[in-house]
C-alpha cells in the first residue's frame, strides 16, 4: 500500500441529501480557492495537479446533481486567477487599472476572455469529447494535437507589427501588464519579421523555464539557503512577476505560442494561423500534429507520454483542438472553457527506488537536512540517486526506513522529493533511522526553536560547513558580488587564509598565488573584485553578513529603517519589532547576533576595510527637500513609475496608498485618474504638474528652485503611487 500525504474521500451524489451536498460543496470550494491562490498568486502549490483535478471533478459532479446549489462565484464557473487582490480602483480611458498597494502591476481588460481548458486523465473522456464534436459539427473536420507546456499563460498583443502589450491570464477578464518583463524573454520578438501580419491581433501561449535554467536557479537558491522552487512552472510564474525586469532577463525564460485571435483573421484553420505566426518570427511549437480521428489522437498521446521525458522542458499533457476556426466558433464556450478543446493530462512521473541510507547535511544557517541515498533510478530524463526528506517531522510522517522502497517524484527539481513508501515491499531487515542529536560536522548539540520544523547546529562560528557556507554567501552576487565560487572558498579555507568574512580583505597576492590553478591574472581579477565590493550599498552588506532569517528584502527594510550598522547593533528588541515585516523570530535572531562579541569585532574589521556600514547621503539621498512629506501621483510621466518612485525617495519623500487630508499635493501626469482628481479637489489638496514637481527638486546640475512655489509648509507632503 502506498502512503499518500493528500487523500480526499468522495461520497457520491446519490448518497447525499441537499444539506450534505451543500456542506461538501462549500468544503470543496474553499479547498479549491486556497489551491488556486497557492498556485496562481504565490506560485507555491500545496497539492498536485491530479489531486486538484479530483477536487474539481467532485465539485462538478455535485453541482450537476444539485444545480440549485450552483452560484456564479463557484470555481466551476470561472478560471483561477493570478491577480494579487481585487482592485477597487477606477479604470482610465484605456481600461487600465493602475498598480496599487500589494498589486505590483497595472492591469488591463482582455479583449477576448482568457479561459482555461477542461482536463482529463482518461482516454475514454477524449473519445467522448470527439463524439460531442461530431454531434455538434457533423463531419469534415480535423484535430490539432499539441504538447501542453507546463508554464504560465501569456497574451501578447501586436499592433502594426510591434509588441504592444503582454498580459497574464489574471482572472480571465483582466490581466497584469507584464510587458517590460516579457520584453526580456529572448525568443519573443518585439518586432515581427516577414509580411502579411494583421495590423492588430493577439496571440496566446505559455511562458516556461527550461530544466537547465531551473536547475541553475535552484542551485543558487539552495546555496543561499532560500526555499527552492518546487518545479519549473512555479519558477516561471514567480520570475514573470518580478518587479525588476533586469532580473527577469537572467532567468532564462522561454515562450511557446499556440492560439491567435483577432478580427477577420485570414486563416481557415488553427494550423494555418500558427504556420503564418512562425513565418513572422513568433515562437510556435514544431511538435504539433494534425489528426483525423481518435485513433490518430491516441497514437499521438502514447508517443509523447514516453518521448516527453527526453524534452529539455516540462510538459504535463496533450491539448486536442478542433482545427477548423469556423467550427471552433460554432461550438463556442462554457463559462470557463472552450467546447472545441480539451487537455489530456499525464500523471506525474514517479520512480520506485530502494533507500540505501540517509545523510544529514548542514547548511549555511546551521539547518540540518536529511537526504536519502537511493539506488540509481531513471526519472524525468535524469538518473536519480538522492532525494530530500526535508526534516525530522517529514521522516516521521513517511515512516521511512533504510531498506524501504520509496516513491520519488522529480518534476524538474534539483533535489527530487520522496512522496511515499511502498510498505508491501518492506523487508524484515529494514531499519528505522534515528535523527542525529549532535551536528554531523562539528559535534555541537542540535537545537530546535519553538515553531521551527528543522534542527539547527547553534555553533555557527566554529562549524566548518557553516563557516564555508557563510563565506560563499558573503561573496555571492546578491550580497557583495565578488568573483568567486565554492571551489575558491574551499581552497582559501583549507589553506587557513579565511575563517570569517573580514579575512577576505586581508588577503595578499602572494597567498593567492599558492592556490591551485591561480595565476597573476586570476589573482588580479579577484583582488579588483574585492576592492569593488567596498562600494556595495549598506543594505547588501547587511544581507551579506548572513544573519539567520535576514533575507535580501528584510535586510533592505532594516537598513533603511535604522540607517547604520551601529544603530542596528544598539537597537532593542522592541525597536527591531517596529520595522515593517520584522517579527519576533527575526528580531530575536538579530539581537542574538549583535550580542556576540565576536560579531562586534567582525563589524569593526569590516569598517576598517572600508565597507559601507551606513546609508550616507551621497549613497542614497540627493536632497532632503521632501523630508517627512507625502504626495499622491496619478497618470503617466516622462519616466517610468519605478524611476519616479526612486526620484521621490532620493529627495526624502515617502510613498503612501491614498489621498487624505494630510496629503500635500497630487502630482498629476498625463491622463490622471478622474477619481483622484475629484478627491483631491474635494479635500482641497493642491494639484501640480510634473514640470512643477521637478522645479521643487534639484536638477541634474544641482540647482533647485524650492518647494514654496507649489506647496504650503502647513501641508506635510505625502506620496502615493497609482
Amino acid at each position: 500500500m502506498r502512503r499518500c500525504v493528500h487523500a480526499y474521500t468522495y461520497m457520491g451524489p446519490d448518497e447525499m441529501n441537499i444539506n450534505e451536498a451543500n456542506n461538501r460543496i462549500q468544503e470543496l470550494r474553499a479547498a479549491i480557492a486556497e489551491a488556486n491562490r497557492r498556485y496562481y498568486v504565490e506560485s507555491a502549490p500545496t497539492i498536485s495537479d491530479y489531486d486538484y483535478d479530483m477536487l474539481m471533478n467532485e465539485l462538478i459532479a455535485l453541482e450537476k446533481e444539485f444545480p440549485e446549489l450552483v452560484t456564479p462565484d463557484s470555481p466551476t464557473q470561472k478560471v483561477g486567477s493570478d491577480l494579487e487582490t481585487a482592485q477597487n480602483v477606477a479604470a482610465d480611458d484605456e481600461g487600465r487599472i493602475p498598480a496599487k498597494g500589494s498589486n505590483k502591476f497595472d492591469q488591463y481588460p482582455h479583449r477576448y476572455p482568457m479561459l482555461s481548458l477542461g482536463n482529463t486523465y482518461n482516454i475514454t473522456e477524449i473519445e467522448e469529447f470527439a463524439d460531442r464534436a461530431t454531434k455538434g459539427i457533423g463531419g469534415g473536420f480535423t484535430y490539432s494535437c499539441e504538447l501542453k507546456f507546463d508554464g504560465v499563460a501569456i497574451c501578447l498583443i501586436y499592433k502594426e507589427g510591434r509588441l504592444h502589450r503582454a498580459l497574464t491570464r489574471g482572472d480571465g477578464t483582466i490581466g497584469d501588464d507584464v510587458t517590460e518583463n516579457v520584453k526580456k524573454i529572448a525568443n519573443i520578438p518585439q518586432r515581427l519579421s516577414g509580411f502579411g501580419w494583421p495590423a492588430d491581433f493577439e496571440i496566446r501561449g505559455e511562458i516556461y523555464m527550461p530544466y537547465k535554467d531551473f536547475d541553475r536557479l535552484n542551485e543558487e537558491k539552495i546555496r543561499e539557503e532560500e526555499q527552492p522552487f518546487a518545479n519549473p512552472r512555479n519558477a516561471a510564474s514567480g520570475s514573470l512577476k518580478l518587479t525588476d525586469s533586469k532580473e527577469v532577463a537572467k532567468r532564462g525564460l522561454e515562450c511557446t505560442l499556440y492560439h491567435m485571435l483577432g478580427e477577420n483573421l485570414p486563416f481557415p484553420t488553427h494550423d494555418a494561423a500558427l504556420k503564418a505566426a512562425m513565418k513572422w518570427g513568433l515562437p510556435v511549437s514544431d511538435k504539433r500534429r494534425i489528426c483525423r480521428n481518435i485513433v490518430d489522437i491516441e497514437e499521438y498521446i502514447r508517443y509523447w507520454d514516453s518521448e516527453r521525458k527526453k524534452l529539455p522542458f516540462a510538459t504535463d499533457g496533450i491539448v486536442i483542438k478542433i482545427n477548423e476556426l469556423g467550427y471552433q466558433t460554432k461550438l463556442g464556450y462554457t463559462a470557463k472553457a472552450p467546447r472545441w478543446a480539451v487537455a489530456y493530462k499525464f500523471k506525474a512521473e514517479q520512480a520506485l527506488s530502494k533507500v540505501l541510507g540517509i545523510d544529514y547535511q548542514v547548511g549555511r544557517t546551521g539547518a540540518v537536512t536529511p537526504v536519502a541515498n537511493l539506488e540509481p533510478s531513471p526519472l524525468s530524463g535524469t538518473i536519480v540517486k538522492r532525494a530530500s526528506l526535508h526534516n525530522a517531522d517529514q521522516m516521521e510522517l513517511l515512516d521511512i526506513h533504510i531498506g524501504d522502497y520509496a516513491y520519488v517524484e522529480k518534476g524538474g527539481e534539483i533535489i527530487p522529493k520522496i512522496t511515499g513508501v511502498e510498505l508491501s515491499k518492506r523487508g524484515s531487515d529494514a531499519v528505522k533511522p534515528v535523527f542525529p542529536t549532535v551536528c554531523p560536522d562539528c559535534g555541537a548539540k542540535l537545537v530546535r526553536d519553538e515553531g521551527e520544523a528543522k534542527w539547527f547546529c547553534p555553533d555557527s562560528d566554529n562549524c566548518p560547513t557553516q563557516i564555508k557556507g557563510k563565506l560563499v554567501h558573503f561573496l555571492s552576487r546578491k550580497a557583495m558580488n565578488v568573483l568567486a565560487g565554492d571551489a575558491t572558498i574551499e581552497q582559501l579555507y583549507n589553506h587557513g587564509y579565511v575563517r570569517n568574512v573580514a579575512d577576505f580583505y586581508d588577503l595578499q597576492a602572494g597567498q593567492l598565488l599558492h592556490l591551485d590553478g591561480w595565476k597573476e591574472r586570476s589573482v588580479q581579477r579577484f583582488l579588483v573584485s574585492l576592492e569593488e565590493s567596498k562600494s556595495v550599498s549598506f543594505e547588501h552588506v547587511l544581507y551579506a553578513l548572513g544573519i539567520r532569517h535576514v533575507g535580501e528584502t528584510t535586510a533592505k527594510g532594516i537598513a533603511k529603517h535604522f540607517g547604520s550598522m551601529d544603530a542596528i547593533m544598539s537597537a532593542t528588541r522592541e525597536a527591531l519589532l517596529d520595522v515593517p515585516d520584522v517579527g519576533e523570530i527575526i528580531a530575536d535572531s538579530i539581537t542574538a547576533w549583535c550580542a556576540d562579541p565576536r560579531h562586534l569585532e567582525l563589524v569593526e574589521r569590516l569598517r576598517k576595510a572600508g565597507l559601507k556600514l551606513s546609508i550616507g547621503l551621497a549613497d542614497e539621498m540627493v536632497s532632503t527637500v521632501l523630508n517627512d512629506k507625502t504626495i499622491v501621483i496619478s497618470g503617466n510621466f516622462s519616466i517610468s513609475r519605478d524611476e519616479m518612485k526612486k526620484l521621490i525617495e532620493v529627495n526624502g519623500g515617502k510613498n503612501s496608498g491614498s489621498i487624505s487630508a494630510k496629503t500635500s499635493f497630487l502630482l498629476a501626469g498625463e491622463k490622471p485618474g478622474p477619481e483622484k482628481i475629484k478627491k483631491a479637489e474635494a479635500l482641497g489638496v493642491k494639484i501640480i504638474t510634473e514640470e512643477e514637481f521637478r522645479a521643487m527638486i534639484p536638477s541634474a546640475d544641482g540647482e533647485q528652485k524650492g518647494i514654496d512655489a507649489v506647496a504650503s509648509p502647513d501641508f506635510p507632503v505625502q506620496l502615493t503611487l497609482f
